[in-house]
C-alpha cells in the first residue's frame, strides 16, 4: 500500500532558491559588497521552505501555530515558514488495500485462509486529516477485523459459493465505519479462500462418492423405467396376439433386409406366427431380377 507523502522540497522552490542566490551573488559582485549575496541567499532559503507543490490528486491541510486554517491544492501552495506547517499530503484517488485472515474458523469450525481486496478513497480530506491519526493503517486494521468477523458468521460452503454476497456485506460494514472519517469503501472482493490440504482431499473424496451414488441412483431409475415399459408391453401383447406377431415379423424384416444377413428362426416360431409366406415373399423381393 502507498505510504502517506510527507512534506518535501519542491522543484519550483529549489529553482527560486537558485535564482535568488545567483541574483544576490551577481549584485554583490557588481556593488562589491557581500550584503546582496546574503540577502539573496536568505530569500532563496525562504522560498525553499515557503513554496510547496500539491499534485492534482492531492490535498494538504495548513496549520498556523498548530491551528487548522484550511486545505490547499492542487497547484502551488505558499506558507509562512515556522509559523505555518503542512500536514501529510492526502491522496484522493481510488486506492487498494490487500487484507488477509489466516487460520480463521468458519461457522462450521473449518480453519480457512482468506485473501481480500478493499477499494477505497478519501472523499473528505479535512476529516481524514483532523479525525484519524493514520487513516491508511485504520482502513487496513478495520478491514482485517471485519473480514475475520464475517468468516465466523458464514459456513465454508457459503464462503466458496457466495463470495459476492460476502464482499457486499464487508463493504457495507466498512463503509459505515469509515464514513465519519471522510473515507468511503467502494467495494470488497474476496480473492481466494484456502482450506487445509487434508480437508480438501476429504472433500474431494466426498464429492466423488456423492457423484457415484447419484450415478447409481440414475442407473437404477432407468432400469426401473425400462422394466415397467417391458411389463406394459407384455400386457399389451398378451391381450393382442396379432400385435405380437406383427412385432415379431417387423423384427425379422429388420434383421434380414440388410444384404448378406442370415437369420435362423425356429420352425415352431414359423408355424406359430405363420411366417412361411412372409419369408418367401421377403426372399423373392431381395432376389435380383
Amino acid at each position: 500500500m502507498a505510504n502517506i507523502r510527507k512534506n518535501e522540497v519542491s522543484g519550483v522552490a529549489l529553482l527560486l532558491f537558485v535564482i535568488s542566490f545567483v541574483i544576490g551573488v551577481a549584485v554583490s559582485q557588481a556593488v562589491h559588497h557581500a550584503a546582496p549575496a546574503v540577502i539573496g541567499a536568505l530569500v532563496g532559503v525562504y522560498f525553499l521552505f515557503a513554496i510547496k507543490v500539491v499534485r492534482q490528486w492531492e490535498k494538504v491541510a495548513v496549520l498556523r501555530l498548530g491551528r487548522y486554517v484550511g486545505l490547499r491544492g492542487p497547484g502551488l501552495c505558499h506558507i509562512i515558514p515556522i509559523f505555518e506547517t503542512l500536514s501529510p499530503y492526502v491522496d484522493q484517488r481510488v486506492r487498494v488495500a490487500s487484507v488477509s485472515a489466516e487460520s480463521t474458523l468458519t461457522r462450521d469450525t473449518v480453519p480457512v485462509n482468506v485473501d481480500a481486496i478493499v477499494f477505497w478513497l478519501v472523499w473528505n480530506a479535512e476529516k481524514s486529516i483532523l479525525e484519524v491519526e493514520n487513516f491508511i493503517e485504520a482502513i487496513t486494521m478495520s478491514a482485517q477485523t471485519a473480514l475475520r468477523e464475517s468468516i465466523g458468521r458464514h459456513e465454508l460452503a457459503q464462503m466458496i459459493t457466495e463470495r459476492e454476497t460476502m464482499g457486499r456485506e464487508l463493504q457495507r460494514i466498512l463503509d459505515e465505519k469509515t464514513n465519519p472519517w471522510g473515507i468511503t469503501v467502494q467495494s470488497v472482493e474476496i480473492r481466494d479462500v484456502k482450506i487445509p490440504s487434508g480437508l480438501e482431499d476429504a472433500m474431494s473424496r466426498q464429492a466423488q462418492a456423492q457423484r457415484e451414488r447419484q450415478a447409481r441412483i440414475i442407473l437404477g431409475q432407468a432400469e426401473s423405467e425400462i422394466s415397467n415399459s417391458f411389463v406394459q408391453a407384455a400386457a399389451a401383447y398378451a391381450e393382442n396376439p396379432v400385435a405380437l406377431h406383427l412385432r415379431a415379423m417387423n423384427m425379422l424384416y429388420e434383421a434380414v433386409k440388410e444384404k448378406g444377413a442370415m437369420v435362423i428362426v425356429p420352425s415352431s416360431a414359423v408355424e406359430t406366427m405363420g411366417l412361411g409366406g412372409m419369408l418367401a415373399t421377403t426372399s423373392l423381393g431381395g432376389a435380383k431380377p
